[in-house]
């Protein structure tokens, strides 16, 4: 009588049969292909319109404007409808001038003052929003948001007759508290007051951006750790250097970032105020590129100014978009 056994492997045990899964369709596993690739892919076709739009609304603008930046543009070539090439005459025009290198000077000091006024201001009104009450930090909020909602030339003409030689609101209080000599004093007629004007204007439209930002950022900072370090015997100073800053630096360098822009290609404010004047002294880089393009009409040497421009503003924000990507790389 013959027996039959099992197989065995070579160490004379039992060998074990490894099941096998059911291969599955190849219809399913395409199915499944193609829904993983669409769902990789949705993120890129949701951006699709927002690059649209930049590149029809900000691209297609510069591109347009370095091309005008070679080329010999006045009003006989716009009349004739003219293209004279000229190379990179406008360029070399604008840098071996004396003026272009003054006023990149003028602007990287204006925006200078501008920023660390805003950035003290507005971290100091922040952190004053957090210590308030409810009702309080509503009246404060209900101020900034009014301010900072106000149409820019709105604001710059209300600064105007603020600060009106004859009728002036600033004036006549000067005078009043004993100030005599001010009662028709000229804001406008020297260099240094008129950008003591414009100063004041920027600050006072751009601190509430950057209270409520920091506002907003104090509210994610865990109680804990306050109560915490209160345990621990550290005080108010030593609770905001060790809790409180930690966490608002990526806020500050963010909102540093912003308003170096915001205050580099300011426009409307120094333009309206003025006009860049006395003397054209108040010109920055914006009111230069215009004065030069379509002011005095050379429509090639202001694309050239303002082509430089936007490599002087990457210059200086060059710094701190790397510690901005640098505090992205460090948080992953």
């Amino acid at each position: 009588m013959s027996v039959q056994t099992e197989g065995t492997d070579t160490a004379g045990e039992p060998a074990v049969r490894k099941a096998r899964m059911p291969a599955p369709p190849r219809g399913e596993a395409g199915a499944s292909r193609s829904a993983a690739g669409r769902a990789a892919a949705a993120p890129y076709l949701l951006l699709l319109p927002a690059l649209a739009a930049t590149l029809v609304l900000l691209g297609w603008p510069l591109v347009k404007n370095g091309m005008l930046s070679f080329q010999n543009l006045n009003p006989r070539q716009l009349i004739q409808h003219l293209t004279e090439w000229n190379g990179f005459h406008n360029y070399q025009q604008v840098l071996t001038g004396s003026d272009f290198w003054k006023v990149v000077e003028r602007s990287v000091f204006f925006t200078a003052a501008n920023v660390v006024l805003i950035m003290v201001i507005g971290t100091l009104i922040g952190l004053l929003l957090a210590r308030l009450g409810k009702k309080m930090r509503l009246t404060l909020l209900v101020g900034l948001v009014l301010a900072w909602a106000m149409p820019v030339i709105a604001a710059t003409t209300v600064y105007q007759w603020l600060f009106a030689q004859r009728f002036g609101v600033v004036n006549w209080i000067l005078d009043k508290l004993g100030w005599h000599s001010m009662a028709d004093y000229n804001w406008m007629g020297s260099q240094f007051s008129t950008f003591s004007v414009i100063v004041l204007l920027i600050v006072w439209q751009s601190v509430p951006f950057v209270a409520i930002n920091l506002y907003a950022a104090t509210t994610t900072i865990p109680k804990e750790l306050y109560e915490a370090a209160s345990l621990d015997g550290a005080g108010a100073w030593q609770s905001f250097t060790s809790v409180t800053l930690p966490f608002l630096r990526p806020f500050l360098y963010s909102t540093t970032f912003l308003e170096v822009i915001w205050v580099f290609k300011a426009f409307a404010q120094v333009f309206a105020m003025n006009e860049g004047g006395p003397d054209r002294l108040t010109e920055t880089l914006p009111i230069y590129a215009y004065v030069e393009g379509v002011g005095n009409q050379h429509f090639g040497v202001g694309a050239a100014i303002s082509f430089l421009t936007i490599l002087v503003l990457l210059v200086i924000t060059s710094y701190y978009l790397r510690m901005v990507l640098k505090q992205e790389e460090d948080e992953l």
